[in-house]
Formats: C-alpha cells, sequence, structure tokens
C-alpha cells in the first residue's frame, strides 16, 4: 500500500496544514513506511494468540487491602487541655 502525495496535501489541507515541498516528501515516506508495517502485521497469524490487555502480566502493583490501626500511645493525648483516660475531653456545647 502506498500512498501517494496528492493524498499527503489532501490529509494536510483538511488538517489546515500547510507543508512545504521537502516536508510533503518526508511526510509522504513516513506514512508509506508506517502503511507498510500495519500491511505486514495484518499479514500475521494470530488465531493461535490470546487476547491480552498487557504483553506481560506483571501483577496488580498495589499493597495489601488491609485495615491497620496501630495503637496509639499517650503521644496523642500530650497536649490535650482535658482528657478522660484515652479521650479527649471536650467541654458541652448541646444542652
Amino acid at each position: 500500500m502506498a500512498i501517494t502525495r496528492e493524498e499527503v496535501r489532501r490529509v494536510a489541507a483538511l488538517a489546515r496544514l500547510r507543508l512545504a515541498p521537502e516536508e510533503e516528501a518526508r511526510l509522504t515516506g513516513d506514512l508509506d513506511h508506517i502503511l507498510e508495517a500495519f500491511a505486514r502485521l495484518s499479514a500475521l497469524d494470530t488465531k493461535a494468540v490470546a487476547p491480552t490487555a498487557h504483553v506481560e502480566d506483571f501483577g496488580a502493583l498495589l499493597r495489601q487491602d488491609t485495615v491497620e490501626n496501630p495503637p496509639a500511645g499517650d503521644e496523642p493525648l500530650a497536649n490535650a487541655p482535658s482528657r478522660d483516660g484515652r479521650f479527649f475531653k471536650v467541654p458541652k456545647i448541646i444542652e
């Protein structure tokens, strides 16, 4: 499958791009190379290949979903003006 220079000009016009003649030539070659690569990929027999989302199975790189509440010592209550055991003691605001 070869792409013509006229097709490159048409696509450039649709994209509202102004291309210099040397850019048209370079893009024609590049696009032709890309289309050849896709043509080669299309020719491959992939019937025996299972569909995948990733090339490698790297597993989930997530931490374990476990609850961890380490017991707090007296440090959080160290500056409390008033406390009742392990709780902050605050004045009553609702009657």
